[in-house]
């Protein structure tokens, strides 16, 4: 399911990255009741490339680290492993 969402968040960001006046135009639409009354500054397709290049570069570290690690089960029961000490690892004490 993560690697679902962060393959999403790449998808869309490079799609921002590519076409930003694309991207800009539909969000306008989205949030003003008259768009067509309304236009954006030169500086507010730069930014969505930009944001759109940090998705897309935080997709990929995501992605990275997920096909990094060997195995998310022994992972997840190490951590919880940690998180427990020495002397409640052996159960409950019946003193």
């Amino acid at each position: 399911m993560k690697a679902l969402l962060l393959l999403a968040t790449g998808v869309v960001g490079l799609i921002e990255t590519v076409a930003p006046r694309f991207v800009v135009r539909a969000w306008t639409r989205v949030a003003f009741r008259n768009s067509g009354d309304v236009e954006p500054r030169e500086w507010v397709y730069a930014g969505a490339r930009a944001e759109g290049a940090v998705f897309v570069a935080g997709a990929l570290v995501g992605l990275y680290r997920l096909a990094a690690a060997d195995d998310p089960s022994e992972a997840n029961a190490s951590t919880r492993a940690d998180d427990f000490d020495d002397a409640d690892a052996d159960g409950p004490s019946t003193n």
